[in-house]
């Protein structure tokens, strides 16, 4: 038998989870306390009390609970988008009940704008519905976890965006940037005639040449035919690398040599009449003017991996033919909370790229400390990678240089041709990585599959470090008998924490479906080890036309949840997750372990047979059609 008892517990700590403060079974707010007098929910004008209400800002929180997931809700229509207001459903449903509750308030009081949760289940299997109610009427809200987004912090955020419809600031500000990319974009391809390859390193150039700001500026770039515009730019760089001290000699070559575009381009160092300016002028007066800022500040964005990104993707292409998938910053953050990433890791990832990860784990890190010799030993000692392309690689560091050091820690080299003793020297104590996608294609390229990328690196880190890497799904199947044969190898030194699936829309335009896969490294994987599989495809992003990817306030909910179940000891979930035992040949996904163990109801059977009769008269009619073609 069901005990509503524990759904209370289960949603009052919920609640006081968030630092909501709640009341049970009435209010301390003597104006809603007189509301709840001739409440009930028989209509016979006598006290009616909801389980728990709250105040948070402006809004009113109205809770009602029931013990089983059969009384979550009862709709008057088949379309399920109007709840039924007899007293029975009041009564007997959560959602109905809330709302009823939430009318008496509005009628009654001076409070205006309420939150209704209908809930039901129990931590392991609930159900968790808001209800925007308002004198305009009620809107059914997407079902939730938690009470994240009704937080003192987070509601007024969440009423914009859900309620109002407005778009949050951040995705404004991505917005923005992402307008400033297209229109740098444009003057590069314009004024420039530069390729897709040379655009982000002369970004990357300009903005290095800014950061000597105290001897550098646009205003310096006068269209000189002897000391052009592109040789001050390539001095200014040069004497502000040895200044920040790029070492060894060779890295700073490296990286120079990447920027000689800058000073040998004619057509770069010319005034353009257009312009009455050089092309590189006008491109710094626009880096200096919008750009560099928000470069240098302490933030989890990866500001020129998004420009390379936009570079890419305005260009036609998706990344994918020149071997890069850039990480969102979003994901390259999750990997960090992920880990309960500290200032005293050393953090490692073996194909930078632009640094996404790197430049997360910095934030991250720099958070946690004030004193300043902390921040020091982070920037100069904690930060490592690795990058086989040497224009990737020159932005990467131009990267780091930029967020005030790390620099001197990335190296441009082929990760998998790295002896693993010579890595686990190093003592990474935490492993990132996003590898390059599909360059398997042959037995001759075996080894390039992504899973060799998750166990070289796994090889290469210290005594239980943890690692994250986000890869296809497929990798985690298994595709062939060698990939299999790692699969083993890998349970056999390391162990497999767990999987998370994510949004299919993680790599907008890529047609990648992703996944993380978390380890431990150098703890052999017990027979008896519960691993974690999760179903995290609803995150709280979404696709936002012209710009991709971009965050909703549903977010913050979605990532506290996942964050919950992964760090705490959170029962299993089927929905979300599934918590067993795994062997080499197991498909590591979400999907290969999940039993629906939730009893189906009436509508499902009948769903089920329909769909199973549609096929079958699908399946006779195309055989009556081939057989009247055949027969012609």
């Amino acid at each position: 038998m069901v005990n509503e008892r524990i759904t209370d517990f289960f949603i009052g700590d919920l609640l006081a989870n968030v630092k909501i403060d709640f009341t049970p079974n009435g209010s301390n707010i003597r104006e809603i306390q007189d509301a709840l007098k001739t409440a009930s929910k028989k209509r016979t004008g006598r006290a009616g009390f909801p389980e728990f209400t709250a105040i948070s800002k402006e809004f009113i929180l109205v809770v009602e609970d029931k013990a089983s997931l059969d009384d979550q809700v009862n709709y008057e229509d088949d379309g399920q988008t109007i709840l039924a207001t007899d007293n029975k459903s009041i009564t007997k449903f959560a959602e109905n009940g809330a709302l009823h509750y939430a009318n008496e308030i509005l009628a009654k009081t001076y409070f205006k704008k309420i939150f209704a949760f209908g809930c039901s289940g129990n931590e392991k299997h609930h159900i968790i519905r808001p209800i925007y109610v308002d004198a305009s009427g009620y809107k059914l809200l997407q079902p939730v976890e938690n009470f994240e987004n009704f937080s003192a912090d987070n509601i007024e955020k969440y009423y914009r965006e859900q309620i109002l419809g407005e778009i949050p600031p951040e995705v404004l500000a991505t917005e923005e940037l992402i307008k400033k990319a297209t229109e740098l974009h444009e003057a590069l391809r314009n004024y420039g005639q530069l390729g897709e390859n040379e655009k982000p390193l002369v970004v990357s150039a300009i903005l290095l040449a800014l950061s000597d700001e105290n001897n550098f500026r646009s205003s310096n770039l006068t269209g000189d035919n002897i000391n052009t515009d592109g040789n001050k730019i390539f001095a200014s760089i040069d004497t502000y690398m040895r200044r920040v001290e790029v070492t060894p000699d060779t890295k700073k070559e490296k990286v120079l040599n990447q920027f000689n575009i800058i000073k040998d381009r004619t057509l770069l160092n010319q005034i353009d009449p257009r312009l009455a300016k050089t092309p590189l002028r006008f491109f710094t007066e626009f880096l200096e003017e919008n750009i560099l800022a928000l470069v240098k500040e302490n933030t989890k964005e990866d500001v020129l991996g998004l420009f390379y990104g936009e570079f890419i993707r305005f260009s036609g292409g998706d990344g994918q033919t020149l071997g890069v998938v850039l990480t969102p910053s979003h994901i390259t953050e999750l990997f960090c909370d992920m880990v309960d990433l500290k200032p005293d890791d050393r953090v490692f990832d073996p194909c930078c790229g632009t640094s996404g990860f790197l430049i997360a784990a910095l934030h991250k890190m720099l958070l946690q400390v004030t004193d300043k010799k902390e921040e020091e030993q982070i920037k100069k000692n904690q930060l490592h990678g690795i990058e086989i392309r040497e224009d990737m690689f020159s932005i990467a560091t131009t990267n780091m240089i930029l967020r005030g050091d790390g620099k001197s820690n990335l190296e441009n080299k082929d990760f998998l041709k790295q002896l693993i003793e010579d890595l686990r020297e190093k003592n990474y104590s935490v492993g990132f990585m996003n590898p390059p996608y599909s360059q398997a294609k042959s037995k001759d390229t075996f080894h390039l599959s992504e899973i060799h990328f998750i166990e070289h690196l796994l090889d290469g880190l210290a005594n239980n470090a943890r690692c994250v890497v986000i890869v296809p799904q497929s990798t985690m199947v298994g595709k062939s008998k060698i990939d299999k044969q790692v699969k083993k190898r890998i349970l056999d030194k390391h162990t497999l924490e767990g999987v998370i699936t994510l949004n299919k829309e993680t790599f907008y335009g890529v047609g990648t479906n992703p996944c993380l896969a978390i380890f431990t490294a150098y703890k052999p994987h017990s027979n008896k080890k519960y691993c974690k599989f999760i179903n995290y495809e609803d995150d709280g992003f979404t696709v936002r036309k012209h710009v991709g990817l971009v965050e909703t306030e549903r977010a913050k909910e979605r990532k506290s949840h996942l964050l919950h179940v992964w760090l705490d000891d959170a029962p299993a979930e089927s929905k979300f997750m599934v918590k067993t035992t795994v062997e080499p040949d197991d498909e590591w996904l979400h999907s290969f372990y999940y039993f629906n163990d939730e009893i189906p109801k009436p509508e499902d059977f009948e769903k089920t047979i329909t769909d199973y009769l549609t096929f079958k008269f699908n399946m006779i009619m195309q055989g009556r059609q081939y057989l009247f073609e055949n027969d012609n």
